[in-house]
């Protein structure tokens, strides 16, 4: 007889229901919730398209061509049919009309529309994920060190470091080395005045001396950032920085972890004093393990909403940014440029601005309503009351 069989003839006889697994539990949860459902259903079928549209647009012969210029058909209404008199037969659309029709320049809308998808669920997914990353190493150091002391050979090291990385993510492999080499020579000189570190303080070179508390450090640091208003500040860097879509994944990465940090961090704060952490240090297990092994686990239920609605916040932001100009180049097509490109048609062609705008609206509003629903799920107050 196995756990679960025994586990449920248990139940039979004293009258319980069946026990749920916590994944069980979350679906049930997911469907009584039906905004938070519907929203998942949407991002399910987003994904999908946005895979569609890597799988029928990419190559240097695509299935669907959002690059095709077709002067001759320019700002066709949706549904319209190709002109067969005019078109050479390898520039007609595959599908045999225009199901969202052209723009001022004949490109095929749907096609375009397409490319925007996995433009912007990559931008939303790789953005996000650099931000949950940081977010999560600078919380969970902040909440799991508290008002430990670090030294000022720790601060060059950890400065000189996040250069590097930020260097090398914005592609500039020389300047990255260099503050890598800067890094790892500060790290080797601190490890030889290792034995300074025992001493009275009145012997410790300037280097090894206390100068502020981890969690001191890293809040202030979020405390700046958040002070700075986002999109500006996005938007001032991707202005310095060549136009691409990997730098704008990145900076919208590099802007966004604060939030995450947050809630990492007063996660820690709670779990560091609990009895299975302490059991963990009692045994001898080192601080990266008991961070990453035993309480960042038990932390990631806010990160998942927080994630789930930076989403969408990406998505947005980089739809903002191509609006403007100073989002990923062409020949890419994005949702922002679309709507870029139909704003002085609006009147004449407003299917141009319809179509991209309608469709930000529902994947911004589904990715909204699932991390809402996230929310309440993981609230173990109201997961009660259901």
């Amino acid at each position: 007889m196995t756990a679960d069989t025994r586990n449920s003839a248990l139940d039979a006889a004293t009258g319980l229901p069946p026990a749920r697994t916590p994944w069980e539990e979350t679906w049930r949860l997911l469907r009584k919730n039906r905004l938070a459902f519907s929203g998942l259903l949407i991002f399910v079928i987003f994904f999908l398209v946005a895979v569609a549209g890597i799988l029928l647009t990419a190559g240097s012969r695509p299935v669907l061509d959002p690059a095709q210029v077709r002067l001759q058909e320019k700002l066709l209404p949706p549904l319209s049919l190709p002109n067969h008199e005019v078109l050479p037969p390898e520039a007609l659309p595959p599908l045999g009309r225009y199901l969202l029709g052209t723009d001022d320049l004949g490109r095929d809308v749907f096609a375009r529309m397409l490319q925007g998808a996995w433009v912007s669920l990559t931008v939303g997914f790789v953005a996000v994920g650099i931000a949950v990353i940081i977010g999560i190493i600078l919380g969970g150091l902040a909440g799991y060190y508290g008002d430990q002391e670090l030294e000022v050979g720790h601060l060059l090291v950890w400065t000189t470091g996040v250069i590097a990385a930020f260097l090398l993510l914005t592609n500039r492999p020389a300047g990255a080395a260099a503050a890598a080499a800067a890094s790892a020579v500060i790290w080797i000189v601190m490890r030889r005045e290792r034995s300074l570190y025992e001493g009275p303080p009145s012997r410790r070179r300037w280097f090894t001396r206390g100068l502020v508390s981890v969690d001191t450090l890293i809040m202030r640091a979020v405390d700046v950032m958040l002070c700075f208003p986002s999109f500006f500040l996005i938007l001032t860097v991707v202005a310095l920085l060549p136009a691409s879509l990997y730098n704008i994944m990145v900076v919208i990465g590099l802007t966004s972890w604060m939030g995450t940090t947050r809630f990492v961090r007063a996660e820690f704060l709670s779990l560091r004093e609990q009895d299975f952490v302490a059991a963990a240090r009692a045994l001898g297990i080192g601080d990266m393990r008991i961070i990453f092994r035993h309480i960042m686990p038990n932390a990631m239920a806010p990160v998942l909403v927080s994630a789930t609605l930076g989403i969408a916040t990406a998505i947005l932001t980089e739809a903002g940014l191509s609006f403007l100009g100073f989002g990923v180049p062409p020949p890419h097509a994005t949702w922002g440029n679309i709507l870029s490109d139909g704003k002085q048609f609006i009147f004449d062609a407003p299917w141009l601005t319809f179509a991209p705008g309608i469709v930000i609206l529902i994947v911004v509003l589904a990715f909204n309503l699932f991390g809402e629903g996230l929310r309440d799920i993981m609230n173990p107050k109201l997961r009660e009351r259901n």
